[in-house]
């Protein structure tokens, strides 16, 4: 499923309204043991652009 939820990502990564609603969505897809390596995927490659949605979504999950 990490595969599919990363495929989806970079398709929609031109927009930061589908962007966030897709990286929601597909955190909800992802087990448990897939969330760490999804969230440094998600850093490494779209940090640059989006580290406050990627911020939003990945704290949640620690706090």
């Amino acid at each position: 499923m990490i595969e599919y939820v990363k495929t989806i990502l970079l398709k929609v990564s031109f927009d930061k309204k589908l962007f966030e609603k897709e990286l929601r969505k597909g955190l909800n897809l992802l087990v448990p043991s897939e969330v760490e390596e999804f969230r440094n995927w998600c850093y490494q490659t779209f940090s640059k652009v989006y580290k406050p949605v990627l911020n939003k979504y990945f704290v949640k999950l620690a706090g």
